[in-house]
């Protein structure tokens, strides 16, 4: 029994080893990251003035991490189905989230969009939350005002 399971390992554990690695490349995918001279405290100072136009669920300065509440944003003239109905209520909704991380050369934001929007769904659930890409227009805007940020507090951005 214990050569059986032996051999089974060999062959199990390419696959668990290709799934994790995937799953942390998904992790940081579309995420963006702004290098600067700033110190630790600059830094965090300038994340949490770029997000201070939204409500924060998580503001945790000694891990670095800030996760704002979920956003809904209006989207009218979106459409669905065959018959190209326009939904209602059509919506998408956005969360922000910023990490700061100390680095040898000073300290490194890194910050992405999660976005869903509001669609049809089909099923006992006719509409419901799905995820879409990111704002390329959300992403420039808190690039702009972190920079923005960074300067006012005499930083440079590497």
């Amino acid at each position: 029994m214990t050569q059986f399971l032996e051999r089974m390992n060999v062959y199990i554990l390419p696959f668990l080893l290709v799934g994790s690695v995937g799953g942390c490349a998904l992790m940081t995918s579309g995420m963006e990251q702004r290098a600067t001279t700033c110190s630790y405290d600059q830094a965090w100072d300038a994340a949490i003035e770029v997000v201070k136009d939204r409500a924060a669920d998580t503001n945790d300065k000694d891990a670095g991490l800030i996760v704002t509440h979920w956003l809904e944003i209006p989207m009218p003239g979106r459409k669905y189905g065959a018959f190209r109905r326009e939904i209602t209520d059509s919506k998408d909704r956005s969360r922000l989230t910023l990490r700061v991380k100390r680095a040898d050369d000073g300290t490194r934001i890194f910050f992405i969009e999660e976005r869903q929007s509001w669609v049809m769904r089909g099923g006992s659930r006719l509409f419901g939350w799905a995820p879409t890409d990111p704002s390329v227009d959300v992403m420039r805007d808190i690039q702009n005002r972190l920079d923005a940020k960074l300067q006012e507090y005499g930083c440079s951005v590497i």
